[in-house]
């Protein structure tokens, strides 16, 4: 599958940028499996740390002592590595969204630490989303802008997104339940997908002279983005069921990370015509098969999670033993 990756690579178009975006897609599956581990030891985690209500910041502090979330932690970091180095190659809406495939990863490596065979209809709505994504991919055609935003667009994101995420957190406040736990997941979702975006900017200016990284905005924006993205992400665990935050944070990071990508970079989708058709089913039929799939996955989890808190240690040693 070779997908056109915006970078400039001679007179015809072949040979290095197909190369570049080719890696760049196979850098973002291996990102995307390395993630679906970590996500599905970071959510047991986060369940079953403590049975008290307790606020984000502390959530976080009493994650830090479970050797769990550390082991997830660690799946997640080489996970951003990969995609950092993949956003180098390729667009943001490409990279993203290969994301959601940690779930066809997540499927088995749950059911492993469960011993609860994937269903049938867990592996049909894995088949159709891996088959909507190649859709997306091979007719949007998605090809990389530039590595920064301007500091007026950044403003306007600023603008729209802040008060916008606070609002969800101050919601979250008002209400419990399944609701509060939506409105944190898009918070943790939305800062990981702005994270995304930061971290092309940020590897541009490495390259830069000595010191230049050090004065870029976006290396500020680009830490906070994961410090909240990682507090809000464990408290969406806890607000409510995993039903209710796991599809929220898979299907709102690619689409937040696309608008951005679009908006501040200038990331465009090559859909002439009757193709801007195809390429919506191909998005709606992600939406679907991904809440279906997260559901399925979080359900699952959450079922046979009150099973296993007597030995929390246990959870690892399914995907130990042969």
């Amino acid at each position: 599958m070779c997908v056109n990756s915006g970078i400039p690579a001679g007179p015809e178009r072949g040979g290095i940028a197909i190369a570049k975006v080719d890696i760049a897609a196979l850098l973002a599956l291996v990102a995307a499996l390395i993630s679906g581990v970590g996500d599905v030891i970071r959510q047991r985690s986060a369940q079953e740390i403590t049975d008290d209500r307790v606020g984000h910041f502390e959530l976080f502090r009493l994650s830090l002592r479970d050797i769990r979330w550390w082991w997830g932690g660690l799946a997640a970091a080489v996970s951003f590595g990969l995609q950092a180095i993949a956003l180098v190659l390729g667009s943001v809406v490409l990279v993203q969204a290969l994301q959601v495939t940690a779930l066809l990863f997540a499927l088995p490596t749950n059911a492993r630490l469960t011993r609860h065979p994937v269903t049938r209809w867990e592996w049909l709505w894995a088949v159709l989303l891996a088959a909507a994504v190649a859709v997306f991919i091979t007719v949007g055609d998605p090809a990389a802008g530039h590595q920064r935003g301007s500091l007026k667009i950044w403003s306007v994101v600023a603008v729209v997104m802040g008060p916008a995420l606070v609002l969800c957190v101050l919601g979250a406040r008002i209400w419990s339940g399944a609701v509060a736990a939506v409105l944190l997941a898009v918070v943790s979702a939305s800062s990981w997908a702005l994270f995304a975006v930061l971290t092309k900017g940020v590897i541009e200016v490495v390259g830069d002279r000595p010191g230049a990284l050090l004065r870029a905005p976006e290396l500020y924006a680009w830490i906070l983005a994961a410090l909240i993205g990682t507090v809000f992400q464990q408290s969406a665990f806890r607000a409510s069921t995993l039903t209710a935050s796991l599809p929220a944070m898979t299907v709102t990071e690619p689409v937040v990370a696309s608008v951005l990508g679009v908006t501040v970079l200038g990331e465009t989708l090559d859909t002439p015509g009757p193709q801007m058709f195809v390429l919506v089913a191909a998005v709606v039929a992600v939406i679907v098969a991904t809440t279906a799939l997260a559901r399925g996955e979080a359900a699952t989890m959450a079922a046979d999670g009150d099973a296993q808190t007597a030995f929390p240690d246990r959870d690892l040693e399914p995907l130990l033993l042969p």
